[in-house]
Formats: C-alpha cells, sequence, structure tokens
C-alpha cells in the first residue's frame, strides 16, 4: 500500500467495528493545492482513509487471507470539511459480511461533530484464485503494526488479536509501539 490515509487504530474488534485516525497537516502535499487560499482535505482522500478503515476490519476478519477490495461507494455524504489541525476519527461498522464480501458503514467525526457518512461494499479476492499477493507479506505486516492493529484489536470475545500464521511467518521483528527508542550519542 503506497498512500496510508490513516494513521492509526484506537479500537477494532473483530466482525464488529474499527476507529482509526487521521490527523490533518498543512504540510501534506495535497493540502497546498486543495485550495491555495483555503486549505481542506479533499474528500475523495477521507473516502480513501474510510475504505482503509473498513476494508482492514473486513479483511481481519478473516484472518488477512484474502483481498479486500472497494468495490462500490453506494453513498456518500459530508457534512463540513476537515482542515490543517483537525483529527478525523473513523468508525467502520460492518452491516454484512459473507464469503464473497461485505457492506460496512464508515462515519467520520471532528470531535463530537459528524464530519461525513459512506456506505462501502467491499468484495473478497483470493489471493490464490488470482496467483499473486496485493501486498508484499513482511511489508503489509510492518503496516499493519504501524497502524497499531494488534495493539489495540480484539476478538469478539475480548481476546486480544493476534498476528495470523500465516503473516507471522513473514515477521522481520521491527519495531514495536512499547520499544523505547535507542539512544544516540554525537562522535
Amino acid at each position: 500500500m503506497r498512500w496510508f490515509w490513516i494513521d492509526r487504530f484506537e479500537e477494532l474488534v473483530s466482525g464488529q467495528y474499527a476507529v482509526a485516525v487521521k490527523n490533518v497537516s498543512a504540510a501534506e502535499p495535497q493540502m497546498q493545492d486543495h485550495f491555495a487560499s483555503h486549505p481542506v482535505m479533499p474528500t475523495s482522500l477521507i473516502i480513501e482513509g474510510m475504505a482503509q478503515t473498513g476494508g482492514l476490519l473486513v479483511s481481519e476478519y478473516n484472518d488477512f487471507q484474502e483481498r479486500v477490495v472497494l468495490a462500490k461507494l453506494a453513498k456518500s455524504v459530508f457534512h463540513c470539511y476537515a482542515m490543517p489541525g483537525d483529527t478525523l476519527h473513523y468508525r467502520a461498522t460492518i452491516q454484512q459480511i459473507h464469503k464473497d464480501g461485505a457492506m460496512v458503514r464508515v462515519t467520520s467525526h471532528l470531535g463530537e461533530r459528524t464530519q461525513g457518512e459512506v456506505d462501502l461494499f467491499f468484495a473478497h479476492l483470493s489471493d490464490r484464485a488470482h496467483g499473486r499477493e496485493l501486498f508484499e507479506p513482511s511489508q503489509f505486516l510492518n503496516w499493519l503494526k504501524a497502524v497499531r492493529i494488534f495493539h489495540v484489536g480484539r476478538k469478539a470475545d475480548g481476546s486480544p488479536l493476534r498476528i495470523p500464521p500465516h503473516l507471522q511467518q513473514h515477521a522481520s521483528g521491527g519495531i514495536r509501539h512499547s520499544e523505547p527508542v535507542p539512544s544516540q550519542t554525537a562522535s
């Protein structure tokens, strides 16, 4: 995944819902031209952040074993702009899920205010059926760790999410969120 439109997950309950955060910064390239005199986060990129939140929730339901692709944006309504300095909270809730795909409702919030609402349909595509993986497994695992899915995620029974065995075999260690940064000495 080249572009990340979420910064971290705050909650994830397998098969039910997830909450992710996107901090909007004036330093992001898209803010320079949209619009130069009044920068706002493009709604298309907010929808992408909502889709990433919902897509990862759906993908986790099947232990990240299938490709989950956005198939349809059924509804989108936006009530206000997101501007530099704002923090968007995306809340994705699975409405229906079955072997071929899922329907997910996602809302974005600025504090207590609802900023946007979308209904998304995702399709499940087996990697084996298409002969290649959508993401290189170790990079995908590192991204899942970076957005804290395994740090905050829970199964429906309340037990913590674990890295699935098919991804664990690609674990290279990497930096864990709770690790301190090593001190560096100037030479």
